[in-house]
C-alpha cells in the first residue's frame, strides 16, 4: 500500500482546498491519505514552510499549492 502525506498546517484555507479537491480527485476508494502538520516538527517547518500544501507519496513530491490531477492519477495508476 502506498504512503500518501499531505504536508500542512493548522489555519491554512489553501491547504483545506487542496483536501476537497484531493478527496473529490480520489473519490470513495480513495487511499488513506495522512495529514502533517508542518509545525509539529521544525524540520518540516523548515523545509516546507512556504510551499504548503504538499503531496507526496511513497516519499516522492507530487505537487504543492494546487492539486496536479495528472500527477495524482499516475500515482493511483501505478
Amino acid at each position: 500500500m502506498k504512503s500518501w502525506i499531505v504536508y500542512s498546517r493548522s489555519g491554512c484555507g489553501l491547504c483545506e482546498e487542496f483536501m476537497v479537491e484531493l478527496a473529490r480527485l480520489l473519490g470513495p476508494s480513495a487511499p488513506q491519505v495522512a495529514v502533517v502538520d508542518i509545525d509539529s516538527d521544525v524540520e518540516l517547518t523548515r523545509k516546507y514552510s512556504t510551499k504548503i500544501p504538499v503531496l507526496t507519496v511513497d516519499g516522492d513530491f507530487v505537487c504543492n499549492y494546487r492539486v496536479d490531477s495528472e500527477r495524482v492519477s499516475r500515482h493511483i495508476e501505478r
